[in-house]
Parts: structure tokens; C-alpha cells; sequence
């Protein structure tokens, strides 16, 4: 399946705030439906684990916060204290991540930032990344992974979907029964459409210089990277 890229709905900055946050809603219930942060705790838990302090976690491009808040309930429940920092380009999000973090009874810290334009903050033992990557173009995408490794002090997880026919069929189908919300009926497809395959993102982990990164399915159709800090690098650096 050929990959197609076009500009998603809710990338548009003239979104209205009404239609930004109900398309959020709308990601949010696609992602439990999926179990979206499930395989994303799976390749987090040991390098929280690790941690020598409490664990800071960085989520990067977080949108409504919905895997963020699942993640800090796995976290909680597995005796860990985190300190959750969430970034994002959008006010909308980041208004609406916050807010659903603190309701879950969580404190978090938030940075309004552009990954691609901006240094993140560094220093975190767990930098997450989820259904990002599939709205960059491969040059983007490879500079959007040395930014995450640069943030890291331990563990980068990358969580996207993977771009098959299957999982076009059910982005259609569970876009339609799960959301109103016609931002959530065009991008959901055209996300799968511009995602990347496994063997697609194995290539970017290596020009973006993520010497030993890890590159695994994910129930349904998605996919994780996961790469330590530690790992010795070759080609380009990250750093």
C-alpha cells in the first residue's frame, strides 16, 4: 500500500476550538478502543523501574492527554511516582491534557513547544512520542527522533500506527462508529495512509542515529520503537 501524506483537519491552526476538542474526545475514544498506551507501558515500565529517584517522563506532542493519563494510572498502580511533563504545539491540547491529567488526580507540568522547531527540555527518564510520527514526512520524522533521544536521560518510546490495508479498513470503520466528529472521519484514514511500515521505521531510527533501537508490533495494528540512551551510537548521532 503506497504511502499518501495530506494535511489532517486537525493540524489545520483555523480549527475551531469547539471542533479541536471534539475531535480530541473523539482520538481519545479510538485509543481505548485500540488500547493505545498498553503497548507504550509495556516498553516504559523497566526504565521507570530503573529510575534511582522519582521518575520524570516527558510526552511529547500529547494532544488530549488520554494516553498520558492511562500511562500515569499504569504507573500508579505499579507503585511509581512520576512526574508527568506534557508538550505540545496546540494550546487547545495542552488545555485539554492538563485538565484531564488533574481530574485523574495527577499534577503535571506543561510546555507549549514545537518539537521540530524547538529544543525540548532534557533530563527525563522516559520521553513518550504517540501517533506523531505519521503526520511527518521522512526528513521530519528522522529529526523528530534525534529530538526525543537528545530529551532522554534513559528511555525514548515511539508509539504509531502502521500503515496496512487492514488497518485502513478498521481506521474507516471504528472512525465512523466511535466519533461524530467529521475531523475524527477524514484524519483517522488519512493517518493510516501516511503512516510507515516497520521496515520504514527501522530505516529512520538508523539515519536519525538510534544505533540498537527496537522495533516491535503492536496489537492492533501499530507499532513501537524504543530506544535507551545508553545504547552506543554509530552514524549520525542523535546527540
Amino acid at each position: 500500500m503506497r504511502q499518501v501524506r495530506v494535511p489532517e483537519k486537525m493540524d489545520d491552526p483555523d480549527l475551531p476550538e469547539s471542533e479541536h476538542r471534539r475531535a480530541l474526545r473523539g482520538l481519545a475514544r479510538l485509543n481505548r478502543a485500540s488500547g493505545g498506551a498498553r503497548a507504550i507501558w509495556r516498553e516504559s515500565r523497566s526504565a521507570l523501574d530503573r529510575s534511582p529517584s522519582r521518575p520524570r517522563a516527558l510526552d511529547v506532542a500529547c494532544g488530549g492527554g488520554d494516553v498520558t493519563l492511562d500511562l500515569a494510572r499504569r504507573a500508579r498502580r505499579a507503585g511509581l511516582d512520576v512526574r508527568w511533563t506534557l508538550a505540545d504545539v496546540s494550546p487547545t491540547a495542552l488545555d485539554q491534557a492538563s485538565a484531564r491529567l488533574e481530574r485523574g488526580g495527577f499534577a503535571c507540568e506543561v510546555v507549549r513547544i514545537d518539537a521540530l522547531a524547538d529544543e525540548l527540555p532534557s533530563g527525563f527518564d522516559l520521553v513518550t512520542c504517540s501517533l506523531f510520527l505519521h503526520h511527518l514526512d521522512p526528513r521530519d520524522a528522522a529529526a523528530l527522533l534525534r529530538s526525543l533521544a537528545r530529551a532522554a536521560a534513559g528511555r525514548v518510546v515511539v508509539a504509531d500506527l502502521r500503515r496496512t490495508r487492514l488497518n485502513l479498513v478498521a481506521a474507516i470503520v471504528a472512525s465512523r462508529t466511535l466519533s461524530r466528529s467529521s475531523v475524527v472521519h477524514f484524519d483517522a484514514p488519512a493517518s493510516v495512509r501516511a503512516a510507515y511500515t516497520l521496515g520504514e521505521l527501522e530505516r529512520l531510527a538508523e539515519s536519525a542515529g538510534l544505533a540498537g533501537a527496537r522495533i516491535r508490533r503492536a496489537w492492533p495494528q501499530r507499532m513501537t520503537l524504543t530506544w535507551d540512551a545508553n545504547t552506543p551510537q554509530s552514524g549520525p548521532s542523535p546527540r
